[in-house]
Parts: C-alpha cells; structure tokens; sequence
C-alpha cells in the first residue's frame, strides 16, 4: 500500500488518465477526491471506488477557474483534513492546424491545461505550506511539451508551460518541502485517440512510440502512482516521460 493514508485530489479525474490513476491511488490506500467537468462519470467512479472498500468522493471542478480549484482543495482538507497529493491531470485538444486554429480554440486549450495546472499548483502549494504538509504536486505534459508536430497548436503551447510551471513550482516550492513534478505520457488510449484519428495523427503516434502501439491509461497511472509515493521522493522538478521512447529519437514528420 504504497500510497496508505495519503490523500490525493485528481483533476480531469472523471475519464482516462485521472480514472486509471484514481483506481491505482485507491487500490494503493489513498483517499481519493476526484474533480471534474463531467458529474455523472465522477460520481459513479467515486462510488465504484467505494464499492470495492476505498475511499473516494466526487467535486464538480472546472479547472480553468481559479475560484473552482481553490474550492476543491477546501473541501478536500474539510473531508478528509489535509492534501498530500494534488495531481493536475485535466485537459482538453483541439485538432487543428495553425492557420486553422482559432483564437477562441487557442484560449479554450490554454485556460484549461496550461492555467488550469497553474492553479492547481497555486492553490495546493498555498494549502500544504499552511497546512505545513510536505506534499508533492504532479503536472501531466506531453511529448508535445518537448517536440513539435501537426496539428495541436494550443495544445503544444500549454504542455510546453507546463514543463517549465513544473521546473519553476520545484525550485520556489521546496524551501516548504514540497515537491513539483511532471509525467509525460506519449500516445494514450483514451478519448482524445478519436481526436487524433480525425486529425490524421493516430498513425503517426503509434509509429513513433518504439513499440509501435498506443499506452494504456493505467500503465501511465502506475507511474504517477510511484512519483507520488515516498518511494519517488527523489524525483523533484523533472519530468519522467512516460512516452515509450518517443521523444528518444528525433521525429521524422514533416508538413
């Protein structure tokens, strides 16, 4: 029970990564508070948590207002008393390309997954330093926060803030002995697979990542899993790409 007692808040908690991750913390001993847009999924896998004897309760949150973030963590210190992981994992993709992106696409991408991280780490850091927890947030990026490809224009823009949100939130957060850390999947099997499809993108994941198949969501948990146990209490202001070798060799996609 590598997570036992720890109290871990999931945003984007409802569907893919943050529903894989949500079962991993539960099934490891944490409490599990997950947050999302999206009600009717959150609340059956709170109660499907609670089901199999964990712990877990759903808040509606959108993440790309602060009021809301800062809402979530209330609750979740007056649940269960404290916060000891806070993993912003919400976020959305518009499959388009630069000349066709619009200006509402772009901010839409933005405000959910580059300042939605940002408030999430705001918003915990504030809450572990009162609290005097010595916690860990953990930012997802993206292969696409380190390379360039078709198609994501917004998406690109924000998992690249996120990368250095995370490199920055380490280095200011750990005099409070809070550690920032990201995980960057490559190509996972989730909803935004059918993004990918339309955008002709699906093939051009798979054949990048060295094994030549899309990741589950729940091998992407396992790791998120490890960063943030005291067992990945090394691990601080990095990212571990969990991209199954995409970003190991230089992408041969062209326009």
């Amino acid at each position: 029970m590598i997570l036992d007692n720890k109290v871990a808040v999931i945003t984007g908690g409802a569907d893919g990564i943050g529903r894989a991750t949500a079962l991993h913390f539960s099934s490891n001993g944490a409490k599990v508070v997950i947050a999302d847009v999206n009600e009717e999924k959150g609340s059956a896998l709170a109660e499907e948590i609670g089901s199999a004897g964990g712990e877990a309760v759903f808040k509606r949150t959108d993440v790309s207002q602060f009021e809301d973030v800062e809402a979530l963590v209330d609750y979740t210190v007056d649940t269960y008393g404290t916060i000891d992981v806070m993993f912003n994992n919400a976020g959305i993709g518009v499959n388009k390309n630069f000349l066709e992106h619009s200006i509402e696409d772009y901010h839409k991408v933005v405000d959910v997954n580059q300042h939605g991280v940002y408030y999430g780490m705001l918003a915990a850091a504030r809450k572990m330093k009162e609290l005097g927890v010595e916690g860990v947030i953990i930012n997802n990026a993206s292969v696409f926060g380190f390379v360039g490809t078709l198609g994501v224009t917004g998406y690109q823009a924000a998992k690249g803030a996120v990368v250095t949100l995370t490199k920055h939130g380490a280095l200011e957060l750990a005099p409070y002995g809070i550690r920032v850390v990201g995980v960057g999947p490559g190509g996972v099997n989730t909803d935004i697979v059918e993004g990918y499809r339309k955008a002709g993108l699906l093939e051009y994941m798979e054949s990048q990542q060295l094994r030549r198949k899309m990741i589950e969501p729940e091998e992407i948990a396992n790791v998120v899993g490890f960063l943030a146990s005291d067992a990945g209490n090394v691990m601080n202001g990095t990212i571990v790409m969990a991209d199954d070798g995409f970003t190991t060799f230089k992408s041969d996609i062209r326009p």
